[in-house]
């Protein structure tokens, strides 16, 4: 796999649009630099998948939340 990735590249992995790829890098959650001279971003691999972790273990928090709340309602 290469080391650096396009937004076109992240938003294919991620299923998403190219606009909100690059939403993830103008919001700093997916970390990127631009290069060249017109200023293409690029994404390395590892920070995608560092992203991909981190919405893992949101989701997974927020799965235990939504059980804990659930519980109490039976």
């Amino acid at each position: 796999m290469a080391r650096f990735l396009t937004l076109a590249d992240v938003a294919e992995t991620l299923s998403i649009s190219a606009s909100q790829a690059y939403a993830l890098v103008r919001s700093g959650d997916l970390p990127a630099i631009k290069v060249g001279g017109r200023g293409q971003w690029r994404i390395e691999t590892s920070a995608l998948e560092d992203y991909i972790a981190r919405m893992y273990a949101h989701t997974r928090a927020l799965v235990e939340s939504e059980s804990l709340n659930q519980e109490g309602t039976d």
